[in-house]
């Protein structure tokens, strides 16, 4: 991918896998501890989204982070951009403030709600340049929950691995509604991940009415397909 770390970023990776492991031992964040397994499968994964384009100066939400991925990765690699961690549940919410000092991050957000509730709120609504949201949910669900927060002209990139034609297919009539088209997929490989890695990407093109998205829950149990 033609990145270079400088010391104080390896040192960053390094202070995020030792937290990140302490923690777990109390909250579940992860099934994945092992050192080597945590540099391909989430910081590896996560830094791969620069390959659909990323720019040091983007507005970030990362819908659903969990443990922080893929957006802290993204932002100890570009320190500059301005970062929204969306996670609703409270304990993983509290990790990710508490990772972000131990790093010395700043210009992130931490928002503990549902991406249904914060989608309708005017400080979220059509913010961010970029959205991400790693294995969160099915594409046809997750345009519902990513594109609402995109500007127009703004992105959602996000990572799937397989097959996912018939997803896509499904995908189309939610993307559509949301004011977005899919812009490309990219097929990525790199060591550890050979697995058919895909980034997806949408583009806002349009204004998310206003009905969407819809009440919390639904847009997973009732996908617009």
């Amino acid at each position: 991918m033609g990145i270079t770390l400088s010391f104080v970023q390896l040192e960053q990776f390094e202070t995020y896998y030792c937290e990140l492991v302490g923690y777990n031992s109390r909250v579940n964040l992860t099934a994945i501890t092992e050192y080597k397994d945590v540099q391909v499968k989430h910081f590896l994964d996560s830094v791969s989204l620069v390959l659909a384009g990323i720019k040091g100066d983007e507005k970030i939400l990362d819908v659903g982070s969990g443990a922080g991925f893929p957006g802290l990765p993204l932002k100890i690699l570009f320190p500059d951009i301005q970062l929204g961690l969306l996670e609703a549940t409270q304990k993983k919410a509290r990790f990710l403030s508490e990772i972000t000092a131990k790093l010395g991050l700043t210009g992130v957000e931490i928002i503990s709600q549902r991406a249904e509730d914060a989608a309708q709120n005017p400080l979220y609504r059509q913010k961010y340049t970029l959205v991400t949201s790693r294995a969160v949910a099915d594409m046809a669900t997750l345009a519902e929950l990513t594109l609402p927060f995109c500007a127009l002209g703004g992105r959602v990139i996000a990572p799937k691995k397989g097959d996912i034609e018939e997803e896509m297919d499904r995908a189309n009539t939610a993307v559509k509604k949301m004011g977005g088209r899919v812009f490309e997929v990219i097929k990525i490989a790199l060591p550890g991940l050979e697995d058919g890695r895909k980034l997806v990407v949408l583009e806002k093109i349009s204004n998310t009415p206003a009905l969407y998205p819809r009440r919390a829950g639904i847009p997973a149990k009732t996908p617009l397909i």
